[in-house]
């Protein structure tokens, strides 16, 4: 009991990426940069979706939940790291942690299924466009969409009930830019084999399971476009699907560089790779997204006239 008081009343400090005052500056700069693109990025790609009738598919539906999900996820971290680069006080309280922690877990998580239900759209948009209206109804997608996010909500509920039987009676200084769940299990001085083994079931039937349904929709999709006859028809079909096959990539390979590595190898040098995948691959979407995408430039060109039109 007096060691669960002391972790409730305890602060962990976040050191971040480097403690000289120099490099704290150009940090800072860079990543207030990078967050505000983030930001313009993905709301940007939000509201040309929503305003825009054309637009209001499953494909671009799905789409703008995870501008909307990228947005909530920098937010949730990145200006407490701007804050933290700024001031001499680095500290963040216990409940503070737990709430990033949360936050960060399940966003990661709802990331991650919506990438998977994309692959899905983009599967029966391809094998079976006869039937995408009626296999791909308004109802499915919220349905699908509604799923996501519970799935999500009980995966960070999960692990951040577990990090509250967690003790930390040691060294409470996180060298990460956010309160991260493998670095805290480090920092911990009671058991954590619950966490661990609950950390890896979970993890396989969130990531690994949707990561693998990818795979097969991308293996039945390439088999699909092989078939098409004409070459023309064959690009266009491809590239429906290479933006998504961008971001995967990204997800996936930035995800990978932070917690493919044992625990115990963990070092100041896993930041770089933690900001890869907090702040580059929400920053990377929008761009990646709409990228050679004609209905993307026709509707962002349209959202941004707007302002222009009313002033003449």
């Amino acid at each position: 009991m007096e060691g669960a008081n002391q972790t409730e009343g305890s602060q962990f400090l976040l050191l971040g990426m480097s403690e000289s005052p120099e490099q704290q500056r150009i940090l800072f700069w860079m990543f207030l940069c990078m967050y505000l693109v983030t930001v313009v990025g993905n709301v940007l790609i939000i509201l040309a979706i929503s305003s825009d009738s054309h637009l209001h598919t499953p494909m671009y539906f799905f789409l703008a939940n995870l501008s909307f999900t990228d947005l909530f996820f920098v937010t949730n971290t990145i200006p407490k790291m701007l804050v933290n680069l700024q001031s001499q006080n680095r500290a963040i309280s216990y409940a503070g942690c737990l709430m990033q922690l949360y936050f960060l877990v399940s966003l990661v998580a709802l990331d991650n299924l919506i990438l998977a239900v994309m692959a899905y759209d983009r599967y029966v948009a391809i094998c079976h466009p006869l039937h995408y209206t009626t296999a791909m109804s308004p109802k499915l997608c919220i349905l699908l969409l509604s799923l996501c996010w519970v799935l999500s909500v009980l995966y960070g509920l999960i692990h951040t009930f577990l990090m509250t039987t967690v003790t930390f009676c040691g060294s409470r200084k996180i060298h990460y830019i956010f309160c991260e769940m493998f670095v805290l299990l480090r920092l911990a001085c009671s058991d954590t084999q619950i966490n661990h083994t609950v950390l890896i079931a979970t993890g396989c039937f969130i990531f690994l399971i949707p990561f693998g349904f990818m795979i097969i929709s991308y293996v039945l999709i390439v088999r699909a476009i092989l078939r098409i006859p004409s070459v023309s028809k064959k690009y266009k079909a491809f590239s429906t699907c290479a933006s998504h096959l961008g971001v995967v990539s990204l997800f996936y390979g930035t995800l990978c560089m932070v917690y493919l590595k044992p625990l115990h190898t963990y070092s100041v040098k896993d930041s770089v790779a933690t900001v890869m995948y907090a702040l580059v691959t929400p920053m990377m979407n929008p761009f990646i997204y709409s990228l050679r995408n004609k209905d993307m430039h026709g509707a962002l060109g349209r959202l941004l006239d707007k302002p222009f039109q009313r002033l003449t």
